[in-house]
């Protein structure tokens, strides 16, 4: 069924041409995520198909009494109501029920005015959506009902927003960067939530995991024409190498009948007849495509930063801590060359501090921290850069250097860093402030890579970054040579770039795991499984005493069953250690990873399952 029809809408600014022409449906139950580099107008597609802006041509159909949602990057809540009256002052017919009993609870002396609402509740199941909504405020760390909205952080607020959007129950729900300010945990659940609910979805994001596992269809907007494919995140990817490969192909054949033409027009005489202005005609349309050309977004750089010394960076007994919120506890650690660190924890347990503690931005309580005297830090921050008013995009990156050194005597300018992060030459002399938030983001990324460092911090570095940058981001990263300590819930980000895990839990506790995030999820998972198991031991031992009393023996079948389960046990575990070993190759993709993650969860469960029948049979067999 179809819910919204978009035909050729347009949007640009002065000279400057976002997209046109651009068309695309909209079915029921669908997840489509929309995918382009910052500054293509995915914000402004989002704004016209919600109603929050209009297009400069065409239309957009809606199916009468469509009810749509919008959550937008930075949403607007009055800030006077608490946020439980923000919820409640949602559309949702439901939510206006339990909007009147709460209030009848505050006036104990209208007890008509509370019987009604007590029936409504009744009447029309509210009690349970009323569980549901305080669940959802729950899972994204919004249980503080009574707090007000002018009250929360700008991460709150967002995390607020997508509450009330979800409990809308919108026809059609419009996403833009939905996981922005979520932590891992509230990713994950939002991803589950979406996966089971029957919902239709258009949202913008960067998150790889995200794309894969809730979208089945992606619209990809690049150089202003629309590519549509109908799958997931991996789809998307083998699509878009095939139709590139069509592409470079006619591209090829382009070329050769350009020059077949140029050659015909050079030798044609004067006189124009009908025929020949055609063919004229259609040689300007082939010199077009021969001419079009697709930029490559690789980053392949040796950089020769300053070299490292043995000390690098080192804490002795450090703690640190906001009143009664522990942060550090005498924690101590040794930084060595090539560390490549990721961070992970829920919002509040002190991973920005960290890193403000690493570079000396934030006084320790006690304890001391030691700093290496080659050390020069890049420490790239949640609070962006600070812009002059009238400053170009070239000017800014020249403030803080002009190049930056190579191997072999060769360098890399700053235009050719900014060229390399997708600003290309027209681009770079123009104003920061007509940039994108993305495009902010990815020049403030800019300023300090050309300052060369060889201990590089980032927090948060892939929030409104889009697809290609993070790409080229990454490869820049997987070249850099020095120390890097990275903050990020961008998991398919964390699992290509790092090699171990500072998880904050806190209270001051902070586990150092040897793996990835993906890596650590199995793991976690597994201990879940292991303490669920541990639980129910008692209970399954009670049924095994429970037959071992009863003297019975095992019949045919049942013997013929313990003989191939320990086939089967023995089977299952060499599968089990094949793939375990499996993680240890640093050459996966994110894809790969989580693709190995399932596949031993499955054969752990099957050993699992086998390895509990098979102690049942021994009990038996051994009376």
């Amino acid at each position: 069924m179809n819910l919204m029809t978009v035909e050729n809408i347009a949007k640009s600014y002065g000279e400057l041409v976002l997209f046109s022409n651009i068309s695309f449906g909209i079915n029921k139950g669908q997840k489509i995520a929309l995918v382009a580099k910052n500054g293509s107008g995915k914000t402004s597609i989002l704004n016209i198909i919600s109603g929050k802006d209009v297009s400069e041509t065409g239309k957009v159909t809606v199916r009468k009494g469509l009810k749509i949602a919008f959550l937008e990057q930075d949403p607007h809540i009055d800030p006077n109501w608490t946020v439980e009256e923000s919820v409640l002052s949602s559309e949702n017919p439901i939510l206006k029920i339990i909007a009147a009993y709460e209030n009848a609870l505050q006036n104990p002396d209208a007890p008509e005015k509370y019987q009604n609402a007590f029936e409504a509740m009744e009447r029309n199941n509210a009690w349970d959506f009323e569980t549901q909504y305080k669940q959802i405020l729950f899972k994204l760390h919004l249980s503080d009902l009574k707090m007000k909205v002018g009250a929360l952080s700008g991460g709150q607020k967002k995390r607020l927003a997508l509450a009330n959007a979800l409990l809308n129950k919108p026809d059609v729900l419009i996403l833009d960067e939905p996981t922005n300010h979520l932590d891992l945990d509230m990713i994950e659940w939002l991803e589950a939530y979406f996966t089971k609910e029957n919902l239709t979805l258009f949202m913008v994001t960067h998150d790889r995991y995200f794309l894969e596992r809730v979208c089945n269809g992606i619209l990809e907007l690049d150089n202003r024409q629309l590519y549509s494919y109908h799958g997931n995140y991996s789809y998307y990817l083998r699509e878009k190498e095939a139709r590139q490969v069509r592409e470079a192909v006619e591209q090829h054949k382009n070329k050769i009948l350009f020059k077949k033409e140029l050659d015909w027009m050079r030798r044609q005489p004067k006189a124009r007849t009908t025929k020949s202005k055609s063919r004229i005609d259609d040689f300007q349309e082939i010199k077009q495509k021969a001419k079009k050309r697709r930029e490559a977004h690789e980053v392949q750089l040796e950089i020769n930063m300053e070299r490292l010394g043995n000390k690098i960076l080192e804490l002795h007994n450090v703690s640190k801590s906001f009143g009664d919120r522990v942060i550090l506890d005498k924690f101590s650690y040794n930084f060595i060359k090539g560390e490549r660190l990721g961070i992970i924890g829920q919002n509040g347990t002190g991973k920005s501090t960290f890193l403000n503690i690493l570079t000396q931005n934030e006084n320790l309580d006690t304890g001391k921290l030691v700093v290496g005297e080659t050390v020069t830090f890049g420490y790239y921050t949640q609070s962006g850069i600070s812009i002059k008013e009238g400053q170009k995009v070239i000017e800014v990156i020249r403030e803080f250097g002009d190049y930056i050194p190579l191997k072999k005597g060769k360098q890399i300018s700053a235009q050719q860093l900014l060229e390399r992060f997708l600003f290309d030459r027209k681009k770079q002399y123009d104003y920061v402030e007509k940039l994108s938030g993305g495009e902010r983001k990815r020049l403030y990324l800019c300023t300090i890579l050309i300052q060369n460092p060889n201990f590089l911090i980032l927090d948060e570095p892939t929030n409104d970054l889009d697809i290609v940058t993070l790409n080229v981001l990454e490869n820049f990263l997987l070249d850099f040579p020095g120390c890097l300590v990275i903050v990020s819930h961008d998991r398919y980000f964390m699992d290509k770039i790092v090699d171990h895990l500072f998880i904050f839990e806190g209270d001051g506790t902070i586990e150092d795991f040897p793996g990835n995030y993906s890596d650590y999820r199995v793991y976690e998972n597994s201990r879940i499984q292991e303490g669920r198991k541990n639980r129910d031991s008692k209970e399954k031992g009670e049924k095994i005493n429970s037959r071992q009393r009863d003297g019975r023996k095992l019949s045919y079948q049942e013997q013929r069953e313990y003989k191939q389960l320990e086939k089967d046990i023995q089977k299952l575990e060499g599968e089990k250690e094949a793939l375990q070993n499996k993680f240890s190759n640093t050459e996966l993709t994110g894809d790969e990873i989580a693709g190995l993650s399932i596949e031993l969860k499955t054969v752990s469960d099957a050993l699992e399952q086998k390895t509990e029948r098979w102690f049942e049979l021994s009990a038996i067999l051994e009376e």
